[in-house]
């Protein structure tokens, strides 16, 4: 599927609305990644916005040639019809790098050449050790982004006011691996930028990740968004299905099924008459009746599936 970046839809009078869905393409979609993608397209559509796909696809290493095309499929055999072209993260290295030398123009970042056993033994809160080192490391060295001891806080949709110390709880992060990939959080932020995105509905599992990315956007002086986590799936023995874990595909042959239970599994009690509809009534019923407020405020939930 040809990669395209023309995908920067201008606010309208209809909604000022902008919502996304950003899988990366380490595998295609599990029951989990499903659920993620079905609560942003119905908060987007129930407000009468706009919704985006966007591949985060900047760790090729870990991202099989097919993974993208497949997930692009699944959504389209789902039912998920995004609008525009969707976005290729590969596609935007000379914007990131862009960034990067801003930020390091004005001293906002610093080299960092500690390894993955130092940064454990500092308790996993990086304690600033190359910030304040005389010279710079010569091969093999991260970029991290200095942070500050002021709180960054936001009040998500679903969860509530959450607030975290990034001094205390992370430490200057990476925005710049060793490896010279671009790190997930500044991709994130500067593709949230430039496609004008507003809300960002997506997995408990990333809220950690939002103070981050707020302290990012104000460093940039990049807009505010909204934000809201839904509960993750997790396997009987409490782990999240991911990837990693070698969760299994869902099956879109039988896609109106799986649709029913994301919907009870986001607090939207559809009528049992709707299993047997296919899923473009399902869909149809979903955007009528969606609940922000209804999705259970939790971290994770069980699923079969």
């Amino acid at each position: 599927m040809p990669k395209s970046t023309t995908v920067h839809p201008e606010k309208n009078s209809a909604s000022d609305y902008i919502g996304r869905f950003a899988p990366s393409p380490t595998g295609p979609l599990h029951f989990g990644s499903l659920l993620a993608a079905l609560a942003s397209f119905l908060d987007a559509r129930a407000n009468q916005g706009s919704w985006l796909v966007r591949i985060e696809d900047l760790d090729p290493p870990r991202e099989p040639a097919a993974c993208a095309g497949l997930i692009l499929q699944q959504l389209t055999d789902l039912g998920l019809h995004w609008d525009g072209g969707v976005l290729y993260q590969s596609t935007r290295l000379e914007a990131y790098e862009l960034i990067l030398k801003q930020l390091q123009a004005e001293e906002l970042c610093f080299p960092c050449d500690c390894t993955r056993a130092q940064i454990k033994a500092m308790g996993n809160v990086y304690d600033g050790s190359c910030r304040r080192r005389i010279s710079a490391p010569t091969k093999d060295f991260a970029v991290r982004l200095k942070v500050d001891a002021a709180d960054v806080s936001f009040e998500d949709l679903i969860q509530g006011h959450y607030v975290q110390n990034l001094t205390e709880d992370v430490g200057d992060f990476v925005i710049r691996r060793k490896d010279k990939l671009f790190a997930y959080q500044l991709a994130v932020v500067a593709d949230d930028e430039m496609q004008n995105i507003t809300h960002v509905i997506r997995g408990y599992d990333l809220i950690d990740s939002t103070a981050r990315q707020i302290f990012l956007q104000q460093t940039l002086n990049y807009s505010k968004l909204e934000y809201a986590h839904i509960p993750i799936i997790v396997d009987k023995m409490g782990q999240k299905l991911s990837k990693q874990a070698f969760a299994p595909s869902i099956d879109t042959d039988h896609a109106a099924s799986l649709i029913y239970q994301s919907l009870n599994l986001l607090g939207q009690s559809p009528p049992t008459a709707l299993e047997k509809e296919n899923t473009q009534q399902q869909l149809q019923w979903a955007i009528k009746n969606w609940d922000l407020q209804a999705v259970p405020k939790l971290g994770s939930l069980f699923s079969s599936k």
